[in-house]
């Protein structure tokens, strides 16, 4: 005997799931509602079986193929057009012409006893079996009423309350004879219970009704698809669960990865390779799919998450639906009754609110407050560069996939033929990053110089030696899951902003350059780059005095990259250096802020008791360094900005600084007091480097621990900034204490403000508005000077729903309530 499982319906009530998905696909415990239906199927012998399909028919056929897998055999019967429930099943009448056969729909979950059913229809000897269920709302389903003897006397279709005579309900489930054919015309819209059924009543033909007892469930509304995954959950419905059921109603999956710290409250199911880490909380009737990661902190209550979604941390997603391939970023916050489509993106610390549909490829701003579908157009503005390149977690937002199309958008951007040189950092996701990204350069008729792993100004320096252009990829600072992709220009600077949009534009428009054979690009290997560097830096800057000074230093590779250039120039520069940390750690490619300080203040507990002159800790990549005096005490990066500033225009005397207009004013008096000038930047790094290859600029910095050495390189250089700051103690023969010592404190407090990004510009207006005619400074954002000298900027972030703000002011106090001040205008104006 054979089976007919009708999955051609388009499921439009239950959209946006169905916007991109058949509705028999749609998972329920992980599962698809039609995979439960075909192994209930097999469970009663039927294993030979035709599916109707109509909408996204590939995908249904694609991911049942011939049934092997279930053990089955499917076959297809593909309508072109809506044919309705009967003329669906006449689309299939070669395959069931021959012998009685039971139609089922693929989209209810159902545990009937089928072979029952079977039997009911044989006894009686009916052309036609309804099978009927009892339900307490028949509202949406077809009435039908039977004798004693379960013969059918009456159909009704989706009554009103006044026309409800009976609670038995069709569940769209038959068992026919081949005869019924007869009564239904190819190729036009027919259904059963509202054209074959009364005709055949009329004629007086056997239709009899079974009522089954168990669990059906017609999964047709967002509110029934939710019960469905808590009744399977509840063991309401005998189906199949994969997996393991590690303790009462916690169901976990084969491969899953569930931190034991991780709070778990069942009943609940955890799929197949998903990752739940410590701190996440998950709780009864939520479903997490495939490959699904839920970061530290998540709460999840009655939440359907479909495959491959990323969950981040302190979201809180409750009686809502996830579809596949979406990101939850951290902090964000989903409603009870929200349905996320597929492949959409839920930005940090937003709200989606209850009943709202995000319909897929979406994307929801930071911040963003959403209480209204969103079917056309995004919440949110795509942004391919940040502050730092391309930025994003790894196999979340940066995927091997956005990478080699990024690296496609890029080579389009060059000549054919060009050479671009490669760089990562020490950690695994980077160089497999690389690796993708070099194949697509390559196949761009693009050349390739690959450094693999050296410290970031290196590449940077090689970069600028002869090539179109660059790229290095890093672990992001103090975010271990997250990547930065750098790419530079032809002198080894950042992409300015007009090449960032260039490449921008390209890759939105998917228009990438490919080689013709015989053009894809050479892959080469430079030798002794770091003996190159070292060379070059050495003599580039002034290291006289040194070696005759006796100088102690401590240095700290922090197990980056910046230990691989260390041994070839302290060597050469003849100082005492004691090098802690000098190893290379895949597992640590980065730092969080904590673990920094604490590195810090064991560096400086080295420095003292050795009695060094000072100490120096290198970020992972070399860029930039944090200072500890002869003392041991940790020298803040603001203040290791001034005294380096000190230092540098005390031995200069004249000059330019280049400081980006977030920067204290007090540098303003250190560099006048030793006849040299600042010259006020922008905080992108690439306005910094253009104002540092200027030849009268003798120094720059961010503040942050990046310094600019100009008579060696236009951009931030940790190890040259370490090898000029051994000159200038040298000969000096001063102590950073004592030169710090000597500058007056600065007190700038700084805020961040979330902004949703339709009203950045009213903001930034209002700023303009609020300062009156006090003076006002436009080098970058909005910087708002007060009589006394008092100032606070306002500059909105460009990559991020979000507005900064600094304020400085005599103290701490004030710099505060100028900061406070101005957070005020800003949130008005957003409000």
């Amino acid at each position: 005997m054979k089976a007919v499982v009708m999955a051609g319906g388009e499921g439009t009530r239950l959209r946006p799931m169905t916007s991109t998905m058949p509705k028999p696909l749609l998972p329920v415990a992980n599962r698809p509602i039609m995979e439960h239906v075909l192994r209930l199927l097999k469970r009663h012998g039927l294993s030979e079986t035709v599916v109707t399909v109509q909408f996204l028919a590939s995908l249904v056929k694609n991911y049942f193929g011939d049934g092997e897998e279930l053990d089955m055999e499917l076959t297809y019967a593909n309508e072109e057009k809506p044919l309705g429930t009967a003329g669906s099943v006449k689309n299939a009448e070669e395959a069931l012409k021959d012998d009685t056969f039971l139609v089922i729909s693929g989209d209810a979950l159902t545990d009937f006893d089928l072979t029952d059913l079977i039997n009911f229809h044989k006894e009686k000897g009916a052309l036609v079996t309804v099978c009927l269920t009892r339900v307490p709302n028949p509202l949406e389903f077809g009435i039908t009423i039977v004798d004693e003897g379960g013969k059918v006397e009456r159909f009704l279709e989706k009554p009103t309350w006044g026309q409800v005579f009976s609670d038995t309900v069709n569940t769209g489930i038959y068992v026919m004879e081949p005869e019924v054919f007869d009564y239904v015309d190819p190729d036009v819209p027919v259904d059963w219970s509202g054209d074959v059924f009364p005709q055949l009543m009329k004629e007086g033909k056997p239709i009899f009704g079974y009522v089954a007892e168990g669990y059906w469930e017609d999964v047709g509304t967002h509110e029934s698809y939710v019960k469905a995954q808590a009744d399977v959950l509840e063991g309401k419905v005998d189906v199949e669960l994969d997996g393991f059921e590690i303790s009462p109603g916690v169901w976990v999956a084969e491969g899953a990865d569930v931190h034991p710290d991780a709070v778990l409250r069942g009943p609940l199911y955890i799929g197949d390779y998903a990752k739940v880490e410590a701190g996440a909380e998950i709780r009864e009737h939520t479903v997490v799919g495939s490959n699904v990661v839920v970061k530290s902190g998540a709460f999840l209550h009655k939440a359907v998450v479909h495959d491959n979604v990323y969950v981040g941390q302190q979201s809180n997603l409750r009686g809502c639906v996830i579809g596949k391939n979406t990101d939850i970023m951290r902090a964000a916050r989903i409603e009870d009754g929200a349905v996320i489509g597929d492949e959409c993106l839920i930005g940090e610390e937003s709200i989606v609110q209850g009943n709202v549909r995000v319909y897929p490829f979406k994307t929801i701003e930071a911040g963003a407050f959403v209480n209204t579908s969103v079917i056309w157009e995004s919440r949110g503005q795509a942004h391919l560069f940040g502050a730092r390149g391309v930025s994003g977690i790894l196999n979340v937002e940066i995927t091997p996939e956005l990478a080699v199309r990024l690296a496609g958008a890029y080579a389009t951007t060059l000549k054919k033929g060009s050479t671009v040189t490669t760089a990562r950092d020490h950690s695994r996701g980077a160089r497999a990053l690389k690796r993708a990204m070099i194949s697509a350069l390559q196949t761009s008729a693009i050349d390739v110089r690959d450094l693999e792993n050296v410290p970031l100004p290196v590449a940077r320096q090689q970069t600028a030696r002869g090539s179109a252009g660059g790229f290095m990829i890093r672990t992001s600072p103090g975010v271990p899951d997250s990547v930065d992709i750098m790419f530079f220009d032809e002198r080894g600077a950042d992409l300015s902003a007009g090449g960032q949009r260039k490449l921008d534009r390209v890759y939105a428009r998917q228009e990438y350059r490919r080689a013709f054979p015989g053009e894809i690009g050479d892959l080469s290997f430079p030798s002794s780059v770091f003996d190159s560097y070292t060379g070059s830096l050495l003599r580039a800057v002034d290291i006289s005095g040194i070696a005759e000074s006796g100088l102690k230093v401590v240095v700290d590779a922090a197990n980056g990259s910046a230990g691989l250039v260390l041994p070839s120039l302290l060597g050469r520069l003849g100082v005492d250096a004691l090098t802690i940390n000098p190893g290379l750690d895949e597992s640590r490619p980065t730092e969080t802020a904590d673990a920094r300080r604490s590195g810090l203040a064991r560096l400086g507990e080295i420095v003292a008791s050795a009695r060094a002159a000072f100490g120096v800790r290198f970020d992972p990549v070399g860029e930039r360094f944090s200072l500890v005096d002869e003392r041991g005490r940790i020298v803040e990066d603001d203040r290791a900005l001034l005294v380096m500033l000190d230092l540098v225009a005390a031995e200069r005397r004249s000059g330019r600084v280049a400081l980006p207009v977030t920067t204290t004013r007090i540098a303003e008096q250190v560099a006048a007091y030793h006849g040299t000038q600042v010259e006020w930047t922008t905080t992108a790094a690439d306005d910094l480097t253009r104002v540092a290859r200027s030849e009268s600029t003798i120094f720059g910095g961010d503040g942050r621990g990046g310094f600019i050495i100009p008579e060696f390189s236009s951009v931030f250089d940790g190890t040259a900034a370490f090898v000029r700051l051994i000159g200038l103690v040298a000969r000096t023969q001063l102590t950073l204490s004592q030169i710090d010592a000597r500058i007056p404190r600065a007190h700038v407090q700084r805020r961040d403000l979330a902004t949703p990004w339709a009203v950045k510009g009213l903001v930034m207006r209002h700023v303009v508005e609020a300062a009156g005619d006090r003076s006002v400074d436009t080098t970058d954002g909005v910087r708002v000077v007060e009589t006394d000298g008092r100032w606070v900027m306002v500059l909105p972030d460009p990559a991020e729903a979000v507005t900064h703000l600094w304020a400085e002011g005599p103290d701490d106090a004030s710099a505060q309530a100028l900061l406070d001040e101005w957070s005020s205008v800003v949130d008005s104006a957003g409000r």
